[in-house]
């Protein structure tokens, strides 16, 4: 990395400023103590699952718009078959929930909804995954720079009683010590805890507009509603 800026770069002051910012952060990790990897560790894992769970839970992925349309459409011209069912299930997270009542469309209306609601609470469980792991990391990273911070001053106070108060630069290590894990800890849990509570409440919404769409079907299925009424109450 360093080579490649060196080589693309024309000036060659700002390289060196580059080389020694890196140095920096290199620096910064050593002089955070052992416990900084953890917390680093914490960050890699909380970053992948940010960017998974975005990218998962796009509305258009999860709840597409024109499904229901779709099935509407077969249901009345008498085409929905066993193949068509399955492409329902697996192209989306909402298609999984209507093919489990459309598996049991001729049976009553109460069989129909229990089958939605046990595929419902299932799919809601896959839209939670890696969660509880986003808010672990968004609690336990404080706590590590907590630790740190205690570790870095009881090697302060170690060093007054071995060699009192003389050095500072002895002084000073486990004082930065202390400081830069607690930085690192709430820099990594302040993020996290943010996309924790974001990601949570895009779930809650997704899973409301899924029991909307299966309750149309529900209506559609027994007759209760029409289409267009179903469009008009959506």
């Amino acid at each position: 990395m360093i080579l490649w800026v060196t080589l693309v770069s024309p000036d060659y002051h700002k390289n060196l400023d580059f080389i020694h910012q890196e140095i920096n952060v290199l620096e910064l990790v050593q002089a955070g103590g052992w416990l900084m990897y953890p917390i680093l560790l914490c960050s890699i894992i909380a970053a992948g699952i940010i960017a998974e769970r975005l990218w998962t839970l796009q509305t258009k992925k999860v709840i597409p718009e024109k499904l229901m349309t779709g099935i509407w459409n077969l249901l009345q011209k008498k085409q929905l078959t066993e193949k068509n069912i399955i492409e329902i299930e697996q192209g989306s997270p909402l298609g999984r929930v209507l093919a489990a009542g459309l598996i049991n469309r001729h049976l009553s209306r109460d069989l129909v909804r229990e089958s939605i609601e046990e595929t419902g609470r299932f799919v809601t469980h896959e839209l939670e995954k890696f969660l509880n792991t986003l808010g672990t990391i968004s609690t336990i990273t404080p706590l590590l720079g907590l630790l740190g911070t205690v570790i870095g001053m009881i090697k302060v106070f170690t060093a007054i009683t071995t060699v009192g108060v003389g050095d500072p630069t002895i002084l000073a290590g486990g004082i930065s010590e202390a400081l830069i894990t607690t930085a690192t800890g709430l820099s990594v849990a302040i993020p996290s805890l943010i996309f924790y509570r974001y990601l949570k409440r895009k779930i809650d919404e997704l899973v409301v507009g899924m029991e909307q769409e299966a309750m149309k079907l529900v209506e559609v299925l027994h007759g209760d509603r029409n289409m267009a009424k179903a469009k008009k109450g959506a």
